[in-house]
């Protein structure tokens, strides 16, 4: 077994504790644990570490049958126990069986009956991810969970997945013990070693290409690759963590960094000016880093010529972004929520005043304020990144730059929650807690999209940013 740990670790990397930490709770032989809580951050390994290691506990020695299963797509407590029986039993509706079920079970009764009908010799484990959705059931079905082997006799174990804390499943007459195991987000270095693990996929090119560029190709080494994943972390790591995305964009930009490599016009160990040539890239793929619509990105990672730095360029790629603005379905409410939340990413709070109320008092001249208004590009706050802001602060930024009155609603609020399921906010602190107001927000999109935003519902973006004052 310690041997089927290694290649899942192997598969998984900076995830060794975990695995080992899984092993110690199913694959020693001991009865398993009656429920086990397994949270993190989303795309930080829980589910493809689980799916990888389930098939593994099923052995001549420990027959194990497990089932995993979502509590989104299981809505309604018939659903989901039928759903667990149909999985831990392998019985899989057809058109033969006229897609029913193993047993009908409408109560938790009926599902207690149904699994202690079950085998006995055998071990069970039952997986459900987006466990925090359980608690909108009802009240007897999270408590039930957690004390099946007291209620079956069987070896049974619940292993619940989600992103929130076990403290935020409250029930009034209390929830049975559970182990948690709590699964950190990757770090900077984590991150780079995963995506090393890319470099060959990454690094394969035609056979046309070998042919003509062999020389050159043979320049692509791993350290090559690993000074662009240092650049490439350097602009994205502060904004996004979710390793799916930084994949994703990292192979587009990839490409783009090894252009002149190829070409023979940058060495390989020129990492200054190869970061140079990329930086407008990350810059751009940076503005539509969560967004996935269509071929945008490939044209704002479109190959650039040697007279690419003209005027023409800068044209073609707002033309792109308006394009990609334009696409984008949006209420509109959502755009000025959307337009509001950048307003409050990159002005600092104490110029809110000055900015948003038509009554702020004037203003004095002092020598420090007019220094500070001699800004060059890296200190602006266009392009130093997004700052946090509280959804208060986003919701008085709001209503200050609508013309028109509108009341503070539930469909207002799932507007902003919207923003958030689009990546176009990200929590900076406080997550899941939108409604009571003490969560932390950061705005995501770029500085040319928000504008095109603004264009739509007639709004000058630029003319309430401090750094065009």
């Amino acid at each position: 077994m310690d041997q089927a740990v290694q290649v899942i670790s192997a598969k998984y990397p900076c995830r060794k504790a975990l695995i080992q930490k899984l092993y110690q709770l199913f694959g020693d032989g001991d009865p398993f644990p009656p429920a086990v809580y397994l949270y993190g951050h989303t795309s930080t390994g829980k589910s493809s570490i689980l799916q990888a290691f389930l098939p593994l506990m099923d052995s001549s020695t420990t027959p194990t049958s497990w089932a995993i299963l979502s509590a989104i797509e299981c809505y309604t407590n018939k659903i989901l126990f039928e759903t667990i029986l149909n999985r831990l039993t392998g019985h899989v509706p057809c058109a033969a069986n006229a897609y029913a079920s193993l047993a009908s079970v409408d109560s938790m009764k009926d599902f207690v009956a149904q699994l202690a009908r079950l085998s006995p010799s055998r071990s069970y484990i039952v997986v459900l991810e987006n466990a925090e959705r359980v608690r909108d059931m009802d009240h007897n079905v999270l408590p039930m969970l957690l004390r099946l082997p007291e209620v079956t006799g069987l070896n049974v174990c619940v292993l619940l997945v989600s992103d929130l804390p076990f403290e935020k499943y409250f029930v009034r007459t209390g929830l049975a013990p559970v182990v948690k195991l709590f699964v950190a987000e990757y770090s900077k270095k984590d991150i780079l070693v995963i995506l090393m693990n890319d470099f060959e996929a990454h690094a394969n090119l035609s056979e046309e290409e070998i042919d003509k560029r062999l020389k050159i190709v043979e320049m692509l080494t791993p350290d090559f690759y690993e000074n662009y994943l240092n650049i490439f972390l350097n602009v994205f790591f502060k904004v996004c963590r979710d390793l799916k995305e930084l994949q994703l964009v990292a192979l587009e930009c990839f490409h783009k960094y090894c252009e002149p490599v190829l070409d023979g016009t940058i060495a390989a160990d020129d990492v200054t000016r190869l970061w140079r040539n990329i930086s407008k890239t990350m810059k751009l793929a940076l503005g539509t880093i969560y967004m996935r619509m269509g071929n945008v990105n490939q044209e704002l990672l479109r190959p650039a010529t040697v007279d690419a730095q003209t005027s023409s360029e800068s044209v073609e790629q707002m033309q792109t972004m308006k394009r990609l603005a334009q696409n984008l379905e949006l209420p509109f409410y959502a755009k000025f929520l959307l337009i509001a939340a950048y307003l409050a990413s990159h002005n600092a709070a104490k110029e809110d005043k000055r900015l948003f109320m038509k009554y702020h008092g004037k203003q004095k001249k002092r020598l420090q304020s007019v220094n500070a208004k001699a800004k060059v590009s890296e200190k602006m706050a266009t392009q130093l990144g997004p700052k946090a802001f509280t959804i208060d602060r986003l919701l008085a930024i709001f209503y200050a730059i609508l013309d028109e009155k509108v009341g503070l609603t539930c469909n207002l609020l799932a507007q902003i929650s919207t923003l958030i399921h689009l990546k176009f906010l990200n929590f900076a602190s406080g997550e899941g807690t939108i409604m009571d107001g003490s969560a932390r927000l950061q705005c995501t999109v770029g500085m040319d999209f928000i504008v095109h935003i603004g264009k739509m519902v007639g709004f000058n973006v630029r003319q309430y940013l401090c750094d065009f004052f």
